[in-house]
């Protein structure tokens, strides 16, 4: 893990992690930890469920030459707000779509975009793949720069 400094505190958190659905719940509890050291426990509900959907469409979809890894990072932005990503190692893109009523699945990035007022995208990559990020802020801070 690499941690970053922000007024005494850390401010970026990176791991890496086996692609495998059991380590959705371990990086949730990673970014637990990271959110309480950063005092920003207020948006942990919204940003849990972002890295929920994020890391589990690297799990189910990131296929590729070298797909073993997710990485994620955790960053406190300086004006409060969190920004979430996800790396993986396949240059598809996701796309958020409309499912159907009866669909079981298909609904997370819809998820990601209320839950983040829009604020989420998808990057390249140093490297093969790509990143998905998305930024969890307080209802009441003005815009969040990308």
């Amino acid at each position: 893990m690499r941690t970053g400094v922000l007024e005494g505190r850390p401010s970026v958190a990176v791991h890496r992690w086996r692609r495998d659905p059991r380590n959705v719940a371990k990086a949730r509890h990673a970014l637990l930890g990271h959110m309480g050291e950063w005092g920003m426990t207020g948006l942990a509900d919204t940003a849990v469920l972002v890295l929920s959907e994020l890391f589990t469409n690297a799990v189910r979809h990131a296929r590729g030459p070298q797909d073993r890894l997710v990485e994620t990072r955790y960053e406190r932005l300086t004006d409060g707000a969190l920004r979430i990503e996800v790396h993986d190692a396949n240059s598809v893109r996701p796309e958020a779509r409309e499912p159907s009523v009866d669909a079981e699945s298909g609904r997370g990035l819809a998820l990601v975009d209320v839950l983040t007022a829009g604020r989420w995208g998808v990057s390249e990559r140093l490297g093969v793949g790509k990143l998905v990020w998305a930024v969890c802020a307080d209802d009441t801070a003005d815009e969040v720069p990308r």
